[in-house]
């Protein structure tokens, strides 16, 4: 459901190992890779891959030779940024987890959202998230499930989605673009294929609906993004608009109509504990 993240890799003219490029490399791996930029490639690429890969299957992804990915991976398991379990395969390590989860937990926009989001996904019995613009896609900061109910969404904090066709994206998108002309300039830079049926491609009628959103305050998903969910979403001012909370909910036990009648009480929910 979420788009995989890249890292963008600069090649450093000055260094003198390179390697030659290979264009069948995976995930649309560099010509070189130096330095640091290689062992952050390696760190990203074990990302990628909860069950872990061996040295070939890292050397083959990032278009290096397995004797500079070995020292890559030395680096990161001396750092506990890596590990190699008993399988012979490496992996994330606790100690990458371990400040990733404390970094998030830690954030200032977190520690202020979080009880939103909580009472949000308790009162309605549905997913919250808060979300953020990043180009023509959205990032999931935070996100709380409801405490009940054996139906969840599969959405996952860092994971990302398109913009145009998500409330939280609509949303932060008629307030970054002031006017129905900017609308559709970026929409024309940003063509949307569909995730549904029900996705709003067309950039005169994408227009519209910023236009709308722009007016009312909010934005709606009615299974633009995946069947079967809706989503409603406000701003979340902190000190200014930083992003936006949603309500994702199964359309058949959280109508969209029962949230957009409730978008004064999700409003004060929001503005109170934000």
């Amino acid at each position: 459901m979420e788009a995989a993240t890249r890292l963008a890799l600069v090649p450093d003219e000055t260094a003198p190992e390179t390697t030659a490029p290979d264009a069948t490399a995976p995930h649309g791996a560099v010509d070189r890779l130096v330095g640091a930029d290689r062992v952050l490639a390696v760190l990203v690429e074990l990302a990628r891959r909860p069950e872990g890969a061996t040295l070939d299957d890292l050397a083959r992804a990032v278009a290096s030779p397995k004797s500079t990915v070995h020292r890559a991976l030395t680096a990161l398991t001396r750092a506990k940024l890596a590990s190699r379990p008993a399988t012979g395969q490496y992996a994330l390590g606790d100690e990458f987890l371990r400040l990733a989860f404390a970094y998030h937990d830690a954030r200032p926009e977190h520690v202020r959202i979080q009880p939103v989001l909580r009472a949000l996904a308790e009162r309605y019995g549905e997913t919250a998230h808060y979300a953020v613009l990043d180009g023509d896609e959205v990032v999931y900061r935070a996100k709380v499930d409801p405490p009940s109910g054996a139906i969840r969404l599969t959405s996952t904090i860092g994971g990302r989605n398109p913009a145009r066709s998500t409330a939280v994206g609509k949303l932060l998108l008629a307030l970054a673009l002031p006017d129905d002309g900017a609308a559709r300039d970026w929409a024309r830079a940003h063509p949307q294929p569909p995730r549904t049926p029900r996705t709003v491609v067309d950039d005169d009628a994408f227009v519209v609906d910023l236009a709308r959103t722009r007016a009312r305050g909010y934005a709606v998903d009615d299974e633009e993004n995946e069947l079967g969910i809706v989503c409603l979403a406000v701003p979340v001012s902190l000190g200014a608009v930083t992003g936006a909370v949603s309500v994702s909910a199964l359309a058949y036990r959280t109508p969209l109509a029962r949230l957009v009648a409730d978008v004064p009480t999700i409003q004060l929910l929001v503005a109170g504990g934000a």
